[in-house]
């Protein structure tokens, strides 16, 4: 789909503020009411817009422990890829789960409470997925950067 400087205004202002009224969209992007939210609307139809959320404070939550883990399956094939994601699917602690290029086959972000958490979910549920031949550990020590806003260019 083709993006205008509007729609891309849009987008940009939706992320710092999901909750902002259309009144004051409209006015921050330059438009009037309704050409603005007919734009948010066909921007949701066409899943640019998927959903909006709340973002929370995962430490003030006591979620302060953030574990980035590798994986490597035994199997490569088809069923064993679509198994271990399917498995990742219910277990909450795993806020994200990509594939990757290389000698490892996933990333997996956990956040839990404590280390003694993250051994609890390693030894009942991470090393039972599926068809895991190897996980390893890496423990974020300090967030540096974290947004969820998209690097929506100008053009």
């Amino acid at each position: 789909m083709k993006l205008d400087k509007f729609d891309r205004e849009i987008l940009r202002e939706l992320q710092k503020d999901a909750t902002v009224s259309m009144a004051e969209l409209s006015q921050r992007v330059g438009l009037s009411h309704t050409p603005c939210w007919r734009r948010v609307k066909r921007m949701e139809a066409d899943g640019i817009i998927k959903q909006k959320v709340t973002l929370l404070d995962n430490k003030k939550l006591n979620l302060g422990v953030s574990v980035f883990i590798y994986v490597t399956l035994k199997n490569h094939d088809g069923d064993s890829l679509t198994d271990f994601e399917n498995a990742v699917q219910s277990i909450e602690e795993i806020v994200e789960c990509h594939t990757t290029s290389g000698d490892k086959d996933y990333l997996l972000k956990v956040i839990v409470a404590s280390i003694e958490e993250y051994e609890h979910l390693l030894k009942s549920k991470l090393t039972h997925l599926p068809l895991v031949d190897h996980l390893s550990s890496t423990f974020a020590l300090k967030q540096v950067k974290n947004t969820t806003a998209l690097p929506i260019k100008s053009q």
